[in-house]
């Protein structure tokens, strides 16, 4: 089943290559969507495909990369719309 969530990653999230690793994650994992930086210090992500994989992803959003340090994830469940055809990083 397809699904669609919406991400806000709290704490020591930005310097640390979360961006470039939650999108090597999600083309491994072959969802779409994206990520990208917030101008509040936060990490924020739409991921869309199967639902294991998408709970996968959000399974790695609460560790992040090696360097991060993850206080907070609020996931939002969102309908599917398959608009994406792969996953991006944002830098607006």
């Amino acid at each position: 089943m397809k699904t669609r969530v919406h991400v806000v990653i709290a704490g020591r999230v930005q310097g640390v290559f979360f961006r470039a690793r939650t999108a090597e994650n999600a083309d491994e994992l072959g969802l779409t969507g994206w990520v990208k930086n917030t101008p509040d210090g936060n990490v924020e992500a739409v991921f869309e495909g199967e639902e294991g994989a998408v709970d996968e992803m959000l399974a790695w959003c609460h560790r992040g990369p090696s360097l991060a340090k993850v206080i907070k994830v609020v996931a939002t469940p969102e309908p599917f719309t398959g608009e994406f055809t792969e996953f991006s990083i944002r830098f607006r």
